[in-house]
């Protein structure tokens, strides 16, 4: 039953597996009678390493990072503490056990405070809560190993925690306040054992996904390394079998394989328009939503051109380059994202992306970007245009272009994957556990 005063009743989850339907409601407990606090370390990164040691550490930044909810240490990379450091001082009960519950105490961000894990599996090693860490402990094993993961990440635990955070620019919790929140869980084990499994499952598909849309990107950048020459070369490492006798590729400057087009608009004060924005490290295109003319002023704005290479001035210099096409039709852009196509035959602007794409092209966008960092290294539009970059004849770059393109939709394709499967989990999690407004009347 709940904690609060007043009329109570039964604490349920939208959804229960059939077996569990009549069963009794959950129960609800603060935290503190349900988990005890244990110290934790203050080793740096500086005092970890990957290669040898006897202890390893949970750093709160692989947290927030890298480790999934539920912790086996055999399927993660878990840093050891340096040989030279002493162990005396840790108390043989602030080693960790298997149904330890780990969080993370600090966040620059509201969303993450308090972001935990729960230890799984340990494979007889030794482990160590370190710094910025909280770790909690069962009194009297009432939640089962696999369980107390997912139950940390349901809203209605994670709206506690926020509320219980404190700080302006940095938030944080500690152990008391951690305390306070209050937890449900339903008293049969077997229930438990149900959600857990079911929740662990789809975790693990998540993870089999993600590991295949990592493989997709490490083959475009292998991809992207075999078809465009290193710095220094005239021809690439790989070229499809119908070039290879072809001529060595040629230096052109952007002037000469493109052409800048201007086309300014007169914006009217009550239509609607829709601006584009260029995203840094080639991440395309995104659209701002719909404005009216009134908003926008008396700024200068542009019709997108379709099948254009446009840049973002600002940003150029961290590889914000990108290409139009359909989807931006009737759009517009500030003067912020010039726009340039093909001169006649001689390029494929999809290939002169991706050649500003490659670590070389990173450079020449740098050097036609002087100054320091950020919003004071603003892409010169006359140096871009007298940049030279190696390229073969138009026919290759098509080709190349629509391999780099296939990747990318791959990627596109799989990454879309992945988001579906945690917005599933995200709903299973709602419906499985009692949501944060079912509460006493």
């Amino acid at each position: 039953m709940t904690l609060k005063q007043g009329i109570k009743r039964e604490l349920k989850p939208k959804v229960r597996f059939p077996e569990f339907w009549n069963a009794p409601g959950w129960e609800n407990e603060a935290m503190g009678e349900v988990y005890s606090f244990k110290g934790t370390n203050s080793f740096s990164r500086d005092q970890l390493n990957y290669e040898n040691g006897i202890v390893k550490n949970i750093h709160y930044g692989d947290i927030h990072t890298k480790y999934p909810s539920s912790f086996d240490i055999c399927r993660e990379k878990v840093p050891f503490i340096n040989p030279s450091e002493s162990l005396e001082t840790i108390r043989p009960d602030n080693y960790c056990v298997e149904g330890d519950m780990i969080f993370a105490d600090a966040s620059e961000d509201l969303e993450d405070v308090g972001k935990s894990i729960e230890i799984v599996a340990l494979n007889d090693e030794r482990l160590l809560s370190g710094m910025h860490t909280i770790l909690a402990r069962q009194r009297r094993k009432i939640l089962i190993i696999g369980f107390g993961g997912h139950l940390f990440k349901s809203a209605r635990i994670r709206n506690q925690i926020k509320k219980e955070a404190q700080g302006a620019k940095v938030f944080g919790v500690s152990p008391t306040r951690l305390s306070n929140i209050e937890i449900c869980y339903p008293p049969e084990k077997v229930e438990q054992q149900k959600i857990a499994t079911c929740l662990t499952s789809l975790d693990e598909l998540i993870a089999a996904h993600s590991q295949k849309l990592d493989a997709l990107k490490i083959h475009k950048k292998g991809l992207m390394q075999q078809l465009f020459p290193g710095e220094g070369e005239i021809i690439p490492r790989l070229r499809f079998s119908e070039f290879r006798k072809a001529k060595v590729w040629t230096k052109r400057k952007v002037s000469e394989v493109l052409s800048k087009v201007s086309m300014p608009i007169t914006v009217e004060d009550k239509t609607l328009y829709r601006e584009i924005g260029v995203r840094s490290h080639g991440k395309g295109i995104f659209h701002k939503e719909p404005i009216t003319g009134t908003a926008i002023g008396e700024k200068r704005v542009f019709r997108v051109v379709e099948d254009a290479l446009v840049l973002n001035i600002v940003f150029a210099w961290e590889q914000a380059v990108a290409t139009t096409s359909k989807k931006e039709t009737g759009m517009i852009a500030s003067h912020r994202f010039p726009m340039y196509v093909a001169k006649s035959e001689t390029c494929d602007v999809r290939f002169v992306k991706n050649a500003f794409l490659t670590p070389q092209g990173k450079h020449l966008l740098g050097v036609a970007s002087p100054g320091g960092a950020g919003r004071n290294r603003t892409l010169g539009q006359e140096e871009f245009e007298h940049l030279s970059i190696t390229l073969p004849d138009k026919e290759e770059q098509t080709k190349i272009a629509d391999a780099i393109h296939t990747a990318d939709d791959l990627i596109t394709s799989q990454a879309v994957e992945v988001e579906t499967l945690k917005r599933h989990k995200k709903g299973l999690l709602q419906q499985l556990f009692p949501s944060p407004e079912e509460v006493e009347a």
